[in-house]
């Protein structure tokens, strides 16, 4: 079976559903693994989505100002601000 098309309908995806449990009843350890491990990946939402828009607009600002060069060195930040992180 081959899928052509992106949309499918009822009974195509049925059928397809068919071949994959077939495929799977065949498969070795490994790859009924590989299978499970995209499956469980594909439950899981990226961060990404779950952050609100400031929090994206803050993020892409963050980036947009490394671009531009806007940046202070690690070794600046330590030195003017240790005393505050000294016990």
């Amino acid at each position: 079976m081959k899928i052509n098309r992106v949309i499918m309908h009822g009974s195509e995806i049925n059928d397809l559903r068919k071949e994959v449990k077939k495929y799977i009843d065949e498969a070795d350890e490994r790859m009924v693994k590989i299978v499970y491990a995209m499956l469980e990946a594909d439950k899981t939402s990226d961060w990404w989505d779950d952050i609100s828009e400031g929090e994206k607009d803050a993020i892409a600002e963050g980036l947009k100002q490394i671009k531009e060069g806007k940046t202070t060195p690690h070794e600046v930040v330590m030195a003017k601000y240790s005393k505050w992180l000294k016990k």
